[in-house]
């Protein structure tokens, strides 16, 4: 049995009764809604009647926000989001959201409770690393984008009528300078590369000289690397399986998939390890573990490298050459600096580093730009007459 009540302007209760249970009591369901015609609430009954009767229905005066994201998590996130996203994503409900929100019902919390949230996330105390200094600007506007979406969700499936986050400004982030190498630095890693590994030597040249991902570096497989013309293909990179395994997929963006041009000087190198790697494959026969792929880099067994490996590998280097240690990403950025500082067209570094716009590359590296360009203002000065 089904009825429809109208309580105020366009407002409407709905109401199913499904019998009595196992005590007698009678099953009852009720949801208001309001904001609608007669006629779109009939259509809106409609849904609800089938939401009850197939169990798919949740009350929002006995739903938590707990409890409706176990629910979150297995009919949105895992089915949605990229296993790296999902792994962050409930990193940062575990010890940040669910502590704070996690025992209120979803119709309970309101756009106050997100604000007074978001000011807590500045405090030392919102750390859950054991550090005295606060979250970084863009982890708090993460976890902003975090709890967003958990509501979304919750108006999407009509557990809820508005999201308590919509009108919460999103926080603004506060750009950092990015860490890089100047030109000693730099060639101060090439020396202590001399003795390392060819493919080692091989990866990190690759990451200073091209600009790459890391993601996009231990993905590269020699049928995208053309040696006669010098270039290489970014097609693909690594993400994680929910096992920690890599994984392939696409770039970052659609703007990632790119063709980049080699330093003539590195070819004879490549050429050496591509050599180097056919052989070691030829004596693995049935032990080569590497499939249908042939990565660039990879272990002594054709598989992929596992991109903290690298990360770990680079902080180790730096630690024996007694370098100053920067990111691996890092090594990006100095590549896009060095670029900079040579002259070299912001269009053209953009289309290197795989941004979606010019815009993408001035906002990171402005501060370069910056430099370069009094650099250029002092070179004309020589051109100028003496006053």
């Amino acid at each position: 049995m089904a009825s429809i009540e109208k309580r105020g302007p366009n407002s409407w209760r709905f109401t199913v009764e499904l019998g009595f249970d196992g005590e007698g009591k009678r099953i009852r369901h009720r949801k208001t809604v309001s904001g609608f015609t007669k006629k779109e609430a009939e259509v809106e009954m409609a849904k609800f009647i089938t939401e009850v009767k197939t169990g798919t229905y949740f009350e929002p005066e006995k739903l938590t926000l707990m409890n409706f994201v176990e629910e979150w998590k297995v009919k949105y996130a895992q089915k949605h989001l990229e296993t790296l996203t999902y792994r962050n994503y409930m990193f940062h409900i575990k010890n940040h959201i669910l502590p704070y929100f996690g025992h209120l019902r979803l119709d309970q919390v309101k756009t106050l409770h997100v604000v007074s949230f978001l000011t807590d996330l500045t405090s030392p105390s919102a750390r859950k690393d054991g550090q005295e200094k606060t979250l970084s600007s863009s982890t708090i506007q993460y976890i902003y984008r975090v709890l967003r979406n958990i509501f979304n969700i919750a108006v999407e499936w009509r557990i809820i009528n508005y999201n308590p986050v919509a009108d919460v400004k999103k926080p603004k982030v506060t750009t950092k300078e990015v860490s890089v190498y100047n030109e000693e630095e730099v060639a101060a890693v090439f020396k202590a590369l001399d003795s390392e590994l060819l493919e080692w030597r091989l990866l990190i040249t690759l990451a200073l000289t091209m600009g790459m991902r890391r993601g996009e570096l231990l993905a590269l497989e020699w049928a995208q690397v053309d040696l006669q013309n010098a270039y290489l293909d970014v097609k693909q990179s690594f993400s994680l399986t929910q096992k920690g395994n890599p994984l392939i997929k696409a770039p970052k963006t659609k703007s990632s998939i790119r063709r980049i041009s080699i330093p003539s000087s590195l070819i004879p190198d490549l050429i050496k390890l591509r050599e180097k790697m056919i052989a070691e494959r030829a004596l693995l026969g049935d032990k080569w573990l590497g499939g249908d792929h042939s990565f660039v880099f990879s272990t002594t067994n054709g598989k992929a490298v596992y991109y903290s490996y690298a990360s770990q590998w680079w902080r180790n280097f730096t630690v024996r050459h007694s370098i100053r240690y920067i990111r691996f990403h890092d090594l990006r950025h100095t590549s896009a600096t060095l670029l900079i500082n040579q002259g070299v067209h912001a269009k053209v570094i953009s289309s290197r580093l795989g941004h979606a716009n010019i815009s993408t590359t001035m906002n990171i590296y402005g501060h370069v730009l910056q430099s370069a360009d009094q650099s250029a203002a002092d070179k004309m000065n020589t051109l100028l007459p003496n006053r």
